[in-house]
């Protein structure tokens, strides 16, 4: 009898596993751009404000939102019967620090937000270093700057994210909340059509 050159079907297999196995080698650590990372930051972002703001609804409790520009970083908190305090949820962190590379900007919306007729500057009215020590007993969180009501109300804002280097006018996926209260996600270029 003859035998027939060719490969086994163990051996094909073997080649397509060894061949899978050095793509993932090679793909995996190639860094994500910065503008990767903004997209995916901002969808994470949108899809807990999301979460949150049904959750308000449901349990009747009410929730905010901590944007630290400087940080580059944001907290969600809950408030309670003494006031503000970390969120408590497995499913939504706390706190999220962006990567080193990419930036955070809040700017309120609406005409009550808005700073054009403003009569005093944004801030707390008292000396908050004369009390941060009674602060610190307390072990409570000074207000955020966006609500999210158990009302369904939330305080219309927009937050960009973008890559440190570029512009967060231009370059930046942006969170929007509008006072009719649609949250929506807003890629770089892209506006909204009644802004």
């Amino acid at each position: 009898m003859r035998r027939l050159a060719g490969f086994t079907l163990l051996e094909i297999l073997l080649v397509l596993v060894l061949m899978s196995l050095a793509s993932v080698a090679v793909i995996s650590p190639l860094p994500v751009s910065a503008e990767d990372g903004a997209k995916k930051q901002a969808q994470a972002l949108f899809h807990r404000i999301q979460l949150l703001n049904e959750e308000a609804m449901l349990s009747g409790k009410d929730f905010g939102l901590q944007i630290n520009e400087k940080k580059s970083n944001y907290e969600f908190r809950q408030l309670m019967s003494e006031g503000w305090y970390k969120l408590d949820k497995h499913s939504i962190p706390y706190s999220t620090k962006l990567d080193d590379n990419l930036a955070i900007a809040l700017q309120l919306g609406g005409d009550v937000w808005g700073d054009k007729e403003r009569l005093f500057e944004p801030g707390s009215l008292f000396d908050e270093e004369m009390f941060a020590e009674f602060e610190e007993q307390e072990n409570t969180l000074p207000a955020p700057q966006i609500f999210i009501m158990s009302s369904g109300e939330v305080t219309p804002f927009s937050i960009a994210i973008y890559p440190q280097n570029r512009s967060a006018q231009n370059d930046a996926w942006r969170i929007v909340a509008k006072e009719n209260g649609q949250l929506i996600v807003l890629a770089p270029g892209e506006s909204d059509e009644q802004e």
